[in-house]
């Protein structure tokens, strides 16, 4: 019996890689409310330098490792009069189109914001990022493709997009979010993660889940730079997106 188990035992160093990565993105949720800034300025300014890194990374270093494995999609998701590269972009455009319908619906839901915000508003845009959260922890460990350089410069950039999303989901929610909504979306990074060592889709899906993630995190990212009520930074945002893009491409 000793045997056949001792394998299972064995941990490679990249699991506990992608276990620490996995841990240090949960904490984001967890400790960014509690992290004080000097000024609103600094404040605004960290916040469009991490959604320059998260968009970098989709652009310089994501979509281009989509086109290269775009063929492996190829007959499993074949769809009639598309080549490989458009099924795999048309998935990023529905990641993107699905968070822009989300955000729209929140705030059509809620339009008096004096008023108390409905309970089932909260748990619908919690539960659709703990959803993404947790497509975030599953991809993590399919990160491992590329070794552990890959584990870290996806982890770095999703965890500089969830303190994004952090701040943007307690402008939106305010205490709630803070007694309870980050350490659900916290919880499901894990989950995701623990999912991801016990489930392997197959690469052409894993491509096709990784084009929806790109999508995804560009609209999450654009979208608190872009409303004239942000007090975003252009240049903090350009520095973050050229800063990681030189690591990117140096490294």
């Amino acid at each position: 019996m000793v045997g056949p188990l001792w394998p299972a035992l064995l941990v490679r160093p990249l699991d506990a890689v992608i276990v620490v990565a996995a841990l240090v993105m949960a904490g984001v949720h967890v400790l960014s409310p509690v992290v004080r800034f000097s000024d609103e300025q600094a404040r605004s300014r960290l916040l469009s330098f991490a959604g320059g890194v998260s968009v970098s990374y989709v652009f310089v270093h994501l979509m281009p490792e989509l086109n290269a494995a775009a063929d492996v999609v190829g007959s499993e998701t074949a769809v009639v009069g598309m080549i490989p590269h458009q099924r795999v972009h048309i998935v990023a455009l529905l990641g993107f189109v699905v968070f822009y319908g989300l955000e729209r619906y929140v705030r059509c839901s809620w339009v008096d914001t004096d008023a108390e915000q409905p309970e089932g508003i909260f748990w619908f845009h919690v539960g659709s990022f703990a959803a993404y959260n947790a497509l975030i922890g599953y991809l993590l460990v399919h990160r491992e493709l590329t070794g552990a350089q890959g584990v870290l410069w996806f982890a770095v950039a999703m965890g500089m997009h969830f303190f994004v999303n952090d701040a943007s989901l307690r402008h939106h929610h305010s205490d709630v979010y803070r007694r309870t909504g980050r350490w659900v979306l916290a919880a499901t990074v894990l989950v995701g993660t623990a999912v991801g060592f016990l489930v392997d889709v197959g690469e052409p899906v894993l491509m096709l889940l990784f084009a929806f993630l790109g999508g995804s995190v560009v609209l999450n990212a654009i979208k608190e730079e872009l409303p004239e009520h942000r007090d975003s930074r252009f240049w903090s945002f350009v520095a973050g997106a050229g800063g990681y893009t030189g690591l990117l491409v140096f490294a």
